[in-house]
């Protein structure tokens, strides 16, 4: 059951002292989202972390190589024994349709893990996510990061993820 997009089902604040505290979150949530997929929207400023929470959700699946944000490429796609994940970054695009040109409705089967950075960019054409995770610089090399849940798959992570 989807809730509206304006009534989320609940909010967490994280505060993540540096990178590897960032990557340990991706990991985690990692754990919390497989084996049921999710749509999680990564909103924040250029440079906040949002591929480096990315890296850890891919580490937590056993990726060993570079993640790099698809910045020109749109989506890189990693397939896992338990599961695929495709890491968007819509930063660059151009016109929200060009996703439909792409095959976007493609990529967000419900045994997926969809990561988009920058969904904003997308309105319109993608679908209402599970989370929505907000990154901002609270310190110097701390971030605040917020995570808001939008339907029940959302809950169960976000539940797995206080646990």
């Amino acid at each position: 059951m989807q809730q509206q997009p304006d009534k989320p089902l609940g909010q967490q604040n994280h505060e993540i002292v540096d990178e590897t505290a960032m990557v340990e979150f991706g990991r985690k949530l990692a754990r919390a989202a497989a084996g049921n997929g999710a749509i999680i929207f990564l909103h924040g400023d250029l440079g906040v972390g949002k591929t480096t929470l990315c890296r850890g959700v891919l580490r937590d699946f056993g990726h060993t190589g570079a993640v790099k944000s698809p910045t020109y490429t749109l989506v890189e796609p990693y397939q896992f024994a338990r599961q695929a994940v495709y890491h968007f970054d819509l930063y660059r695009l151009g016109d929200p349709e060009e996703l439909e040109y792409m095959g976007i409705r493609d990529y967000f089967d419900r045994e997926n893990i969809c990561l988009v950075e920058w969904p904003e960019k997308g309105e319109g054409f993608l679908p209402m996510p599970d989370m929505d995770i907000y990154i901002e610089v609270s310190h110097a090399d701390g971030r605040l990061l917020t995570y808001k849940t939008k339907t029940e798959r959302g809950a169960i992570i976000a539940r797995q993820l206080l646990a």
